[in-house]
């Protein structure tokens, strides 16, 4: 008597991997956007810019909010340079321009302003999506 073998899985994960072109675009709108989150968002916040510091003493959550987000977007800003960090860093900045939305429309009373975080948070979306295996092989790290 033979014993039955399990049947093997037919669900198999299929890397993703974008296409010359889109991988082209993507690196240059990561690039773009990483520096302008190094450069124009994240030092003006650690560097204590007049702007930055007014806007959060509206915020009213102290200095070391300012300083939290600074480091938020700078780490943001940098993941979106490293290849293995793409994903998981689109994701994170995903989720902070949705906040940074809603502190201009609700904390600060600029609800018109809240426009340029939600399209930001939309190519940060795009970005992951296309990203989605370093995503995946984030977690798979982390889960060792």
């Amino acid at each position: 008597m033979t014993a039955i073998a399990p049947a093997a899985s037919t669900t198999t994960a299929v890397a993703h991997r974008p296409g010359k072109k889109m991988n082209i675009a993507l690196w240059t709108v990561q690039i773009l956007l990483g520096l302008f989150l190094i450069v124009a968002s994240a030092a003006p916040k650690l560097f204590g810019q007049h702007d930055a510091v007014e806007a959060f003493e509206t915020i009213g959550w102290g200095v070391w909010f300012r300083y939290f987000t600074g480091l938020v977007e700078l780490a943001g800003g940098i993941g979106l340079l490293v290849p293995r960090l793409t994903g998981p860093a689109a994701v994170g900045l995903s989720i902070t321009m949705v906040c940074a939305a809603l502190t201009q429309a609700f904390l600060l009373g600029a609800p018109a302003l809240m426009f340029f975080p939600l399209i930001l948070g939309v190519v940060f979306v795009w970005i992951a999506w296309q990203r989605r295996d370093s995503i995946t092989a984030a977690r798979e790290l982390l889960s060792r």
